[in-house]
């Protein structure tokens, strides 16, 4: 979560989800290539590697979730999300301004993590 500035540079849009343009820094492409070229050198069969590249995807997905759990939360309190950059060490959501309320920045805060609980909660059922 961060508040302000400019886009990064180089990145590509994948789309809209709720209303919030979601893009996808260049740097990301790092980690597929690193999946698929460590799994050819270590003898993995393309099978193996199309599991850890699915993994990979939904590592991600609950990094869009996360971060939509901010933007989401900031919004309800009227503050809009300039965009969500995917990186390879997580994601951005772009706040237009941090909550005044101290209790609201709390909210927005725990609101990440607190989306995750639901898919975390399936995958250890």
């Amino acid at each position: 979560m961060t508040y302000g500035g400019n886009r990064m540079k180089s990145s590509l849009k994948l789309g809209t989800v709720a209303g919030i343009p979601l893009f996808l820094h260049w740097t990301f492409f790092l980690i597929p290539a690193w999946t698929v070229l460590s799994g050819l050198m270590g003898g993995s069969s393309l099978v193996g590697i199309g599991v850890n590249l699915l993994f990979t995807a939904g590592v991600f997905g609950t990094v869009v979730l996360h971060e939509l759990g901010h933007a989401l939360a900031a919004r309800r309190y009227g503050i809009q999300t300039q965009d969500i950059i995917l990186l390879p060490i997580g994601g951005v959501a772009r706040l237009e301004r941090i909550p005044r309320n101290p209790f609201q920045e709390l909210v927005v805060a725990l609101a990440g993590p607190a989306a995750n609980v639901v898919p975390a909660a399936v995958l250890l059922a």
